[in-house]
């Protein structure tokens, strides 16, 4: 019978979905066919394999050829499905052993000549073979690292067409050497590295290790001086996974306090850089020689961004933001004001969600988007220092227009608020003496959520950031006694039902990094300073 069957993915979004491949070989006018919704990239395969196949000297037949993607009602998008399509129409022909083709995934788009081009995605799709009883997968040599970061799958990298039907037919190479290199997924590959540490501890040396000659020096915490406020709040965001906001004129070290967060940040556990790594391979965006990302992302975009740049979309394939990729990490919006309002309102569902949907017809995508936001601003739009013998003329009206660009609801997302003072000669020097180091400052942020992973155990939580307003009044509620300033200030009007959640959550993290079992009104209190930090 003139039909075979291969198996591929489509991904949307991070999720993967198995797709079956059929190609049939029936008499008529010679002719490809595709169905199954297939895009515009998908309908151009038709001749990119029509061509690699003639140019890898193997027979096309000159026959109708209907080739069927199932589920057809999924709508499959990109050039990766080449491979599967292309081997499927050769075992359709009787060309390669249709049996070796049974339970074996292909990923990978196919050039004129036969060669196998890496495609985006691979650790999602693989994951996604591997959850549906797939043992083998047959992937480019450039996506062969990535493929092999999930356990108890072989890969197997090929970088032609004619390797890898070598390979279906137990044949070797053109050279002699093996058609194909095969790897066991969650085994490091030979000649690279691995990387040691993805297990949540710091990496050695952190953010301040002293680079030899001729090297930059890595971002450290230290060279911040004279904002020591202001380092402590990026210890308690870093320490509990808090919301961030900046204040003050340029140079105060707004954009070099949000730089170096990321130096005080553990490294990602095994699930945490699993989860950031198919983000950016799904984007694009995975550097060439490091499959897995073990360090927290930090995402600076311009102002002009889009809200689509920002949240993820697109017309066609639709593609994660910057919120996404900046998933466990840092989201850094520089001169927050200049961004679009609905740009900077878009953000408000991932802040309380962790995630991004994406609703298209026939179609909705979910991205993670579990990130610390930060947010910098300049007080004014004239961006000197106030005052008249300094020469900003911004009246209070101009300044509070400005700033209002950034919409209440959003700040009320944000847990930590303060305020950046121009910094004096003298307050340089002596602050020299009392700054720490990033590694310093990232122990201390290590044990803090230590602590809370310990008392979180159990739950789909964390960090404090995460815990939801009621675990905390019905688990773990602070001290008695302890919530007395924040009733006055809630029965004032001064924070809101939740700011009260984000407060007590601020708390929850001062006191983890203290060391103290519960918070006391102290931490309380400070927590509360800490979120009406900015003097508008």
């Amino acid at each position: 019978m003139p039909l075979a069957r291969t198996y591929s993915v489509a991904l949307i979004g991070v999720t993967g979905h198995v797709v079956e491949i059929e190609a049939d070989i029936a008499n008529g006018l010679p002719a490809v066919i595709v169905v199954g919704l297939p895009d515009t990239a998908l309908r151009e395969a038709r001749d990119r394999i029509r061509a690699a196949i003639t140019n890898s000297r193997e027979e096309w037949p000159q026959r109708k050829i209907t080739v069927g993607l199932s589920p057809a009602s999924l709508p499959k998008r990109g050039s990766w499905f080449d491979l599967a399509i292309a081997i499927g129409i050769l075992a359709a022909a009787g060309k390669v052993p249709r049996a070796a083709a049974a339970g074996v995934m292909f990923f990978g788009e196919l050039g004129l000549d036969g060669r196998l081009r890496p495609v985006r995605g691979v650790l999602p799709a693989v994951a996604r073979a591997a959850e549906e009883g797939f043992g083998k997968v047959m992937v480019a040599e450039q996506n062969a690292a990535e493929a092999a970061l999930v356990p108890g799958v072989r890969v197997i990298a090929v970088n032609s067409l004619t390797r890898a039907a070598d390979w279906l037919r137990g044949l070797p190479g053109p050279d002699g050497q093996p058609a194909a290199v095969e790897y066991q997924g969650g085994q490091d590959l030979p000649g690279r590295p691995g990387r040691p540490g993805c297990d949540g501890k710091l990496a050695s040396g952190g953010g301040a290790q002293t680079a030899g000659p001729g090297t930059a020096m890595a971002p450290d915490l230290a060279e911040l001086l004279g904002q020591s406020m202001a380092r402590r709040a990026a210890e308690v965001c870093a320490a509990g996974g808090h919301h961030l906001s900046l204040l003050g004129p340029p140079g105060a070290g707004k954009t070099m306090l949000a730089e170096r967060i990321p130096t005080i940040l553990p490294r990602l556990d095994r699930a945490a850089a699993f989860e950031v790594t198919a983000v950016h391979s799904v984007a694009g965006t995975l550097p060439a020689q490091v499959p897995l990302l073990e360090d927290p992302p930090f995402l600076a975009p311009h102002h002009t961004a889009t809200k689509a740049a920002i949240v993820g979309g697109g017309s066609g394939i639709i593609r994660p933001g910057s919120a996404s990729l900046a998933h466990r990490g840092v989201l850094f919006l520089d001169e927050a004001p200049e961004f679009a309002r609905d740009v900077l309102d878009a953000l408000r569902q991932p802040l309380e969600a962790g995630e991004v949907v994406v609703a298209r017809s026939g179609i909705t995508t979910r991205f993670p988007a579990r990130f610390t936001l930060v947010l910098a601003a300049n007080p004014c739009p004239c961006a000197r220092v106030a005052g008249p013998s300094e020469g900003c003329s911004c009246s209070p009206a101009t300044r509070r227009r400005y700033l209002g660009r950034i919409s209440g609801p959003l700040l009320d997302r944000v847990d930590v608020k303060i305020e950046l003072e121009p910094v004096s000669r003298k307050e340089l020097l002596s602050d020299r003496t009392f700054s720490e180091s990033s590694l310093t400052v990232a122990r201390r942020v290590a044990q803090a959520r230590e602590r809370a992973a310990h008392r979180l155990q159990g739950t789909p939580w964390r960090l404090n950031g995460e815990v939801p307003g009621s675990a905390l009044r019905r688990t773990w509620p602070p001290a008695p006694g302890s919530l007395a300033v924040l009733e006055r200030s809630l029965d004032r009007g001064l924070i809101t039902a939740r700011g009260v959640v984000k407060i007590v959550r601020v708390a929850w993290t001062l006191a983890d990094l203290a060391g103290r079992p519960r918070p006391t009104r102290d931490d309380c209190d400070a927590a509360l300073g800490l979120w009406l930090g900015v003097r508008r």
